[in-house]
């Protein structure tokens, strides 16, 4: 089944919405849009999020894609997210689309 242009908006309007300092999970994101997979909301980052704060989604176990980590974390931290070996501390960092 094809993603639509309203469920890549919606995604869109989630990520724009994680604060500075907070993370969510490709997981949560798809929960907050009614997606089916998280891989849904992986491609559309892929595709279509140059304009978003990108480095506040990451994998669910805190940590962000290998090929970007270094960039990521970095970005991270700016913001004062809390981050140990290597991953977020997803207990203290993660972000709850309910909070808005």
């Amino acid at each position: 089944m094809a993603t639509t242009d309203a469920e890549i908006e919606r995604v869109r309007e989630l990520v724009a919405s994680i604060p500075p300092g907070r993370v969510s999970t490709y997981g949560d994101i798809a929960a907050a849009a009614g997606l089916s997979t998280p891989r849904t909301v992986g491609w559309i980052m892929r595709t279509d999020s140059a304009d978003l704060p990108w480095h506040r989604v990451l994998r669910a176990n805190g940590t962000p894609a290998p090929h970007l980590a270094h960039r990521q974390l970095a970005e991270l931290i700016a913001e004062g997210c809390p981050v140990a070996d290597g991953r977020v501390v997803l207990r203290r960092a993660r972000f709850r689309f309910d909070e808005t």
